[in-house]
């Protein structure tokens, strides 16, 4: 395993980190038992890779934000491993489990400068290491698998399948050229040379068969052609989500070992981003403003509880039924619009089970929740569906009492067909 040779030592006035500011070996064990201590990481195969792996050879260069809330254009500055005053700053974003910015503008990865990029957008970015152990422990990853890592990203995820399930069996795809260009060429630093493919993530790999598939960004519904790779007694995880942002699911896909596919949707707190072309809708500051201190169309005083932010399961169902509502997490109370017509309402606690409810706009989101809420409840609160697949596609989540269900969107016509 090669990398990045430690600069030589340069005169005594010379700002250099020492050891304790740039050690990664401590910063790795640090994050990793804070991950225990969150209760995402347990002992086993993926602590030990974790241990192990130097995320400052898979991310050699990352971005750091410099510009302030709402300055625009926005200003990044990417920090480079090999030069020894970015190290401090930069061993922090590796190792303090915060997603990790690592592509601006759809760049080139390999042989970029440092330095300052100003306006445009992150194109990609490593995601936080609590979710990413939350599901590489749910896969339960054992040496031999045939593993698809879907969304290669920064290549974290592809090498800890290549270090506990060896990297003969592991192919990594994206649709980014230059992310699994510098992929390849970081995991091979790591000594690791599994499949690299640049493709539509929705296709898989056609013709082959994968005893664990991971996606890591989020879809409407799940990838057809995936399902089909997956190999009797398999496993399958991705986010699904609509449009909105705030409710998220995590499908749980497996297949039997006589070949039949079960599968549920699971409510989550947290989901990997949209994939591309993923259609989002989200709340404008002008909004969020608007939400927090105009008077609505009508205040009234209510008796009715809104359900609490512990029933995910709830809140997936409204992700799906309910449609086009976004919540404004950053409001000390419950505050969700409809961007697409302006409705919004906000509801604040006044004393022991009462709530002042201001609504505003066309749809009134209150009673929309209320209704759906007795319809949850009928259906015994359930915080996960079963997910079923139709011959044709069609993907339907229903609660185990077949009270409450939707329909998922239809998969994308291009899904598992090779392209020209």
């Amino acid at each position: 395993m090669s990398t990045v040779d430690s600069p030589a030592a340069g005169p005594a006035d010379e700002a250099t980190p020492t050891d304790a500011e740039a050690d990664p070996a401590a910063a790795r064990a640090a994050m990793v038992a804070r991950l225990e201590k969150e209760g995402s990481l347990r002992l086993g195969a993926v602590r030990d890779a974790l241990l192990t792996l130097p995320r400052e050879v898979l991310m050699p260069q990352a971005y750091v934000r410099r510009s302030g809330p709402g300055e625009e254009p926005p200003r990044w500055n990417l920090l480079d491993w090999s030069v020894p005053q970015d190290r401090p700053e930069l061993l922090g974003l590796l190792y303090d489990g915060a997603s990790v910015l690592i592509q601006h503008d759809g760049e080139q990865l390999l042989g970029r400068a440092r330095g300052t990029r100003s306006g445009a957008s992150i194109t990609s970015m490593s995601t936080v290491m609590g979710l990413t152990v939350e599901l590489l422990e749910e896969l339960d990853l054992r040496p031999g698998l045939r593993v698809l890592d879907v969304g290669t990203g920064a290549g974290v995820t592809a090498a800890v399948a290549c270090q506990v399930c060896g990297d003969q069996g592991v192919v990594t795809l994206d649709r980014d050229r230059h992310l699994t260009d510098a992929a390849a060429a970081r995991l091979a630093d790591l000594g690791f040379r599994p499949q690299v493919v640049c493709g539509p993530g929705a296709q898989g790999v056609p013709g082959r068969e994968f005893d664990r598939i991971f996606v890591s960004y989020t879809v409407e519904c799940v990838p057809t052609a995936l399902v089909e790779q997956l190999a009797p007694g398999g496993t399958l995880l991705t986010h699904v989500t609509s449009a909105s942002p705030s409710w998220p699911g995590l499908a749980v896909v497996r297949r039997t070992t006589g070949g039949h596919v079960t599968a549920e949707l699971r409510a989550v707190g947290f989901a990997h981003r949209a994939g591309h072309g993923m259609a989002r809708i989200w709340l404008s500051e002008e909004l969020r403003q608007r939400m927090a201190t105009e008077p609505g169309t009508w205040t009234q005083r209510s008796r009715l509880t809104p359900p609490a932010d512990s029933d995910r399961g709830f809140w997936l169902a409204a992700d799906h039924l309910l449609g086009g509502l976004v919540r404004d997490f950053g409001s000390e109370h419950l505050a969700i619009a409809a961007p697409g017509c302006g409705s919004w309402m906000r509801a604040e606690p006044v004393g022991r089970q009462r709530w002042s409810v201001t609504v505003q706009g066309p749809r009134d989101i209150w009673k929309e929740i209320h209704d759906l809420a007795d319809r949850w409840r009928a259906a015994r609160s359930p915080d996960r569906y079963r997910l079923s697949f139709d011959a044709d596609g069609g993907q339907r989540a229903s609660s185990r009492c077949g009270r409450l269900s939707w329909q998922l969107p239809a998969p994308h016509p291009l899904d598992g067909r090779a392209t020209s």
